[in-house]
């Protein structure tokens, strides 16, 4: 008989049954559809307030701060913070909350009873609350030069990217309330605007157009179409036609601001909530849509202000909704 400590290698017997995976968790608390500025910040305070919490991200997690350059003026970063590294802290700070994020997109709702269910694209998932953060999206020209020059030039939010442009010419492009605000807005920064519309009038109301008007800073290019933007490493050109004479004009500008509408993502919510003509939820009070338990934050309702700051706020709003709908179902 081998003695025990002689070295020798004792060969223990190999399991060889098959492993039962584990149950994949599809029942949650509060379900936040959307993981932008809004859906991280709900996710913290759902969360934080003891609610098994998950967060569908979509297929592109980030919102639209994934495709933002420099972000200066989202508080606390003195020296500014990338889009994309600045959502990559907020997920950072959901998780370690103990929400859980899956990065999975959402293609269909069931909301007509609690639990309420939505289903991704491998699984279905049940929540007693949800919270919509899907946000919006800019309309865009269509141009192959657009996508090229995305964060190097062209950009949709005056208010974000304006500063960045200063002492530089610049065209703006719409007809509408949107348009002109930011074109007003730009004047602070830039010599000036190229504003570049379809028609022979403006859409905005007589205020705005007054405003506009009256600024010297200002020119109009009616009856008009941008059809391509050129430019090495940033944009620095954008050629424009007139749609009735065909006669093409390049600009030499540092940047050109789209401004023809935003398109809320929110078909998915279609014939289950209410929405309004544009496609934005229609909130009954504060976050609260037209059925109970289901809420809303940021841009997919939100048409004025649209910023990070204020989607964030929303995403606060709306779990602190949650939890008092919550608490009052127990």
């Amino acid at each position: 008989m081998m003695a025990a400590d002689s070295g020798a290698t004792v060969l223990e017997k190999k399991d060889d049954s098959p492993k039962i995976p584990e149950k994949k968790k599809t029942s949650f608390d509060v379900i936040i559809v959307g993981a932008g500025p809004a859906g991280y910040t709900a996710g913290i305070y759902c969360s934080r307030a003891g609610y098994d919490t998950l967060i569908l991200s979509g297929i592109l997690p980030g919102g639209q701060l994934v495709n933002t350059t420099e972000v200066e003026n989202y508080p606390g970063f003195e020296n500014g913070i990338m889009g994309p590294d600045l959502m990559i802290e907020m997920r950072k700070q959901t998780q370690r909350m103990g929400t859980t994020i899956v990065d999975d997109e959402a293609v269909n709702v069931d909301f007509r009873n609690s639990p309420f269910k939505i289903l991704s694209g491998s699984e279905e998932y049940e929540g007693r609350a949800i919270i919509i953060a899907t946000g919006a999206n800019p309309r865009k020209l269509g141009l192959e030069g657009e996508q090229t020059f995305a964060g190097k030039g062209v950009s949709y939010c005056a208010t974000c990217d304006g500063p960045f442009f200063r002492n530089q010419e610049l065209i703006v492009v719409g007809g509408g309330d949107s348009a002109i605000e930011e074109a007003t807005f730009l004047t602070k920064f830039a010599t000036k605007i190229h504003l570049v519309h379809r028609r022979s009038e403006l859409r905005a109301s007589k205020i705005m157009q007054e405003r506009a008007f009256n600024n010297d800073k200002i020119e109009f290019h009616w009856n008009s179409e941008i059809i391509d933007i050129k430019g090495d490493q940033k944009m620095q050109e954008g050629v424009i036609r007139n749609i009735q004479t065909k006669e093409e004009t390049s600009l030499t500008v540092g940047g050109l601001f789209v401004a023809i509408g935003h398109e809320p993502n929110t078909g998915l919510f279609k014939n289950q909530i209410d929405l309004d003509d544009e496609g934005y939820i229609i909130l009954k009070n504060k976050t609260h849509t037209n059925i109970e338990g289901i809420f809303a934050a940021g841009d997919v309702h939100d048409r004025t202000y649209r910023q990070a700051i204020t989607a964030a706020g929303f995403g606060c709003m709306a779990a602190i909704d949650v939890d008092k709908y919550l608490t009052e179902k127990s």
